[in-house]
């Protein structure tokens, strides 16, 4: 296998006629000034025309460029055969429906198991080499769609496109308790807790934190909800920290269970024990997963079917709570 591939590839227009190289470069595709530096001192890595040239150099109509990245490989994850559902693939980018309870990368104490020992796997049985770049993470117990990028350029404008807050995340959560507006915004900044600093909550002095949400359906009169939600920011446990503020943990959330703000009777507490036996982990599942694809340029939007145990925990309130109240 060749040490180096081509993940994209540019024919210079003839409005382009004269143009500087590194100009093409960071004006019309956007490398950025990292990449081009790690591309100036790669081998093979800015070819026009199928020759090595400087970034000086000045370009003519019908020039063929080709950014060209050397193969990379995850040396430091072991590649295992664990399981995960692919929702598409390209030679740019992988995109999974991740389990709950898989942790995203490897971290300290956490070598194995991950999906990202069974992605490198995965690519490895296919004589594929990738470096293993996931463009933003889920929580080990939140399910659903997560974009990991093949090469570096593609790890960037996916990246910049989170940023400009263009990349849209859509989830759906099963919480105690009905939101006291059927749809809003919760702009509340998040912090570490100083207390227990495994923990999230919002605080004033915290990081700028936006959530919209909307509630598609109530149980027994509110006592239980399913939530809509959109992220405009992107800040650890978000979603569970909202909720918990506005007085709607997520069922099954062992660790934003407890409401210090909002009062709530005996009663209600051991309803919401008792629901939170039905599910092994929060109930809550990235369903939706939209931006542009770097390379072919449209708007890509990836689904992941609600998993088993959250469908099952719906079965359950319409049994158990009812009636439900579609919205």
């Amino acid at each position: 296998m060749s040490g180096y591939y081509s993940p994209l590839t540019y024919t210079v227009p003839e409005h382009e006629d004269g143009w500087l190289l590194k100009t093409v470069l960071q004006r019309r595709l956007q490398v950025s000034r990292k990449l081009l530096s790690r591309l100036k001192l790669t081998e093979q890595g800015i070819m026009l025309n199928g020759e090595r040239v400087y970034i000086s150099v000045k370009v003519s109509a019908g020039d063929v460029l080709e950014v060209r990245m050397e193969q990379e490989e995850s040396d430091d994850i072991l590649p295992e055969p664990i399981p995960f559902t692919i929702l598409y693939e390209d030679e740019h980018l992988l995109i999974v429906n991740k389990d709950s309870g898989v942790i995203v990368h490897p971290t300290h104490g956490h070598y194995t198991g991950t999906l990202a020992n069974g992605v490198v796997h995965y690519w490895k049985s296919k004589g594929e080499r990738f470096r293993f770049r996931p463009i933003h993470r889920l929580d080990q117990e939140t399910s659903g769609v997560l974009a990991i990028a093949k090469n570096p350029y593609v790890h960037q404008h996916v990246s910049e496109q989170m940023i400009a807050g263009t990349v849209e995340k859509k989830y759906i959560a099963f919480v105690h308790g009905s939101p006291a507006q059927e749809e809003g915004a919760i702009d509340g900044p998040i912090d570490r807790d100083p207390e227990e600093p495994h923990r999230r909550i919002v605080t004033p002095d915290g990081y700028v934190a936006r959530t919209l949400y909307t509630t598609v359906a109530r149980w027994a009169g509110g006592s239980a909800s399913a939530v809509n939600l959109k992220l405009e920011s992107g800040r650890t446990h978000q979603i569970r920290v909202h909720m918990t503020s506005i007085g709607c943990p997520l069922i099954g959330d062992r660790m934003y269970k407890t409401l210090p703000v909002h009062e709530i009777d005996e009663q209600t507490m051991a309803v919401r024990e008792e629901r939170d036996t039905w599910i092994a982990r929060q109930a809550l599942h990235a369903c939706e997963l939209s931006f542009d694809h770097p390379i072919l340029h449209n708007r890509m939007t990836f689904h992941a079917p609600l998993p088993a145990d959250m469908a099952a925990l719906e079965a359950r309130l319409d049994v158990e709570a009812s009636p439900r109240e579609a919205l």
